[in-house]
């Protein structure tokens, strides 16, 4: 359905097409929100497909794509992490996203980044196996801090002979897959067997092996008998709010929570959104055989198109009992818990909004644009903006610029290009228009800004200047606003102040972070031109063969001395510019 600008209102698929699209214009029984949408529609397109599970695809794949204002949306780009053993002769533990290789094992999907971190940590204090790039591990003479601290083996100086380093793989993909008992049985046995024979430090070595176990069984708090792999869907709603928690089971294992809050869903019931969940997810992450559900939607559909996708059967189910009831209800409960933290969160940030409109007698305050400069002794020169909108940080929204022709600390010339930079987009009408301006600095910076503004047109924006008080403590911020003369001071307990200083801190650490990454990157590429005979050709072989800076840190002379253009006695220079 599109608009008369050829937008995409919404996508659906039907069995029926004449009874389906009828229902959206009956005069009776449709909500607010359909009946706003019908009065958009210009145009109806239609796509015949071979099968309902094609339909569902093909609905799903224009959801993702064009995200139409009248579908209900999941947002998750991310795609998701595993935990990857490679396929080297000393295999490497690590973290991993992206496209899978056949040579290595990869163990998940994990849903966020700290329960794949955390299960690698633990493997790391049980197996102690190498999480070491290839670079440093073909390149060490000793061994590194993990081995001291007893994390690593240090199969890169052969202190672990190779048999044993994999049997220590063989037990952490045990491990991985849910197999706690056969790794405790295997460890058990080659300790008992190490004590008969008086080998007491392996013994002891095999016994806090066995203690590490234990420990990460503990942390593993959905376990089961069984070494099923499931995802647990539940949908709670609460005031309106809806919630859908997935939590996901590999190896019998818990992997650990993820929160998704629909959007576009107002009207809609819990159903439809469990069924809209489904679909998108799935499109783009591996599918495990069972799917359990807070409540019964149609299965059909989805589980012939889950099965052809995944390449094995896939059932979806709800009526359960025992310990997958027992799954379904602790994931209910944690995304009833997720809703009520969102409304804490919520009404607290309505708080503070609706102070800042009084303290700024601003009633249609909404969004915020903050900008602060950031470098060292202009060095490196970053400017951020960040966006407060809707009742929260914006991330997608931030934009870095890498300030240029100016002179090193001169931070009124910052600023002054990055908000000619930021909003002369908007004179031209593109973006959004900010209700207000935070500036990071103090009246200086605030003038800049004002002039700025001027110049482009834009003075209906209110702008403030956030400067941080005589003493530069938090709570003595003071505020600068054009054609008032006297700061503006408020009591470090204002919900208005905590709100102006959640994005002046945002826009600071969004500086800092893009700054440091600038001037770490200058200074890399400059420690290759100051060795003489390493001109910009040379210096982009370097860095091309061996990955970056890093790599070439790394690398022995004889590994130098192969790349184009290095001859030895140049390759000896570089080696011992960085030893």
């Amino acid at each position: 359905m599109l608009d008369e600008a050829g937008n995409v209102l919404y996508v659906g698929k039907a069995g029926q097409l004449k009874k389906r699209v009828g229902s959206y214009f009956q005069k009776t029984n449709i909500s607010p929100r359909i009946r706003l949408m019908v009065s958009h529609i210009a145009n109806i397109e239609i796509t015949l497909t071979r099968s309902e599970a094609e339909a569902l695809l093909l609905e799903n794949n224009l959801i993702k794509s064009l995200k139409p204002r009248y579908n209900i949306l999941f947002r998750d780009d991310k795609s998701y992490p595993f935990i990857v053993m490679t396929g080297h002769e000393y295999p490497r533990l690590a973290y991993y996203r992206g496209a899978t290789q056949k040579q290595h094992q990869y163990f998940g999907p994990y849903p966020n980044s700290y329960a794949a971190k955390e299960t690698i940590s633990l493997l790391q204090k049980v197996f102690k196996l190498r999480t070491c790039e290839d670079n440093v591990f073909k390149n060490r003479t000793r061994p590194c801090l993990l081995h001291q601290i007893h994390r690593c083996t240090a199969p890169c100086v052969k202190i672990i002979s190779a048999d044993e380093y994999a049997a220590d793989v063989q037990n952490a993909g045990l491990l991985l897959n849910g197999k706690y008992a056969e790794v405790e049985v295997s460890l058990r046995s080659k300790m008992e067997r190490a004590a008969e024979e008086m080998r007491y430090e392996q013994a002891a070595a095999l016994r806090d092996q066995l203690q590490a176990l234990s420990t990460v069984q503990q942390k593993q708090y959905m376990e089961s008998g069984k070494a099923t792999d499931a995802d647990i869907v539940a949908v709670a709603e609460l005031d309106g709010e809806l919630c859908v928690t997935l939590a996901v089971v590999r190896g019998g294992r818990h992997l650990g929570d993820k929160h998704f809050f629909p959007q576009n869903a107002i009207g809609d019931s819990v159903s439809e959104v469990l069924e809209a969940f489904l679909a998108q997810h799935y499109l783009s992450q591996a599918i495990p055989s069972l799917i359990l559900t807070s409540i019964p939607i149609p299965t059909d559909e989805l589980e012939s198109l889950f099965t052809e996708q995944a390449g094995h059967k896939v059932q979806i189910r709800h009526s359960v009992t025992g310990e997958r009831r027992q799954w379904l209800d602790m994931a209910l409960s944690n995304a009833t818990l997720a809703l009520r933290q969102q409304a804490g969160q919520k009404a607290g940030q309505t708080l503070r909004l609706d102070t800042l409109r009084t303290v700024l007698a601003m009633s249609q305050l909404n969004r915020i644009e903050c900008f602060d400069i950031s470098h060292t002794m202009g060095e490196a020169t970053i400017a951020s903006c960040v966006v407060y909108d809707d009742l929260a940080m914006r991330n997608s929204e931030y934009r870095r610029f890498n300030i240029t022709g100016i002179t090193g600390g001169d931070d009124f010339a910052a600023m002054r290009q990055a908000l000619l930079r930021r909003y002369q987009k908007l004179q031209q009408g593109q973006g959004k228009r900010p209700d207000l301006i935070l500036i990071d600095g103090g009246i200086g910076q605030l003038g800049i800004a004002i002039e700025v503004m001027a110049e482009l047109g834009l003075t209906d924006i209110e702008l403030v200047g956030v400067a941080k008080g005589v003493e530069r403590k938090p709570g003595m911020e003071q505020l600068f606003r054009p054609s008032v003369e006297k700061p503006l001071q408020l009591m470090p307990d204002n919900p208005a102040l905590h709100l102006i200083q959640q994005v002046r801190d945002e826009a600071h650490r969004f500086a800092i972070a893009g700054h440091r990454a600038k001037r770490g990157k200058i200074r890399m590429d400059s420690m290759l031109e100051e060795i003489a005979g390493i001109g910009e050709k040379r210096r982009r072989n370097l860095l091309a063969r061996f990955g970056g800076l890093k790599g070439v840190q790394q690398a022995s002379v004889e590994e130098l001395a192969r790349v184009e253009g290095i001859s030895p006695l140049l390759a000896e220079k570089i080696y011992h510019r960085f030893h």
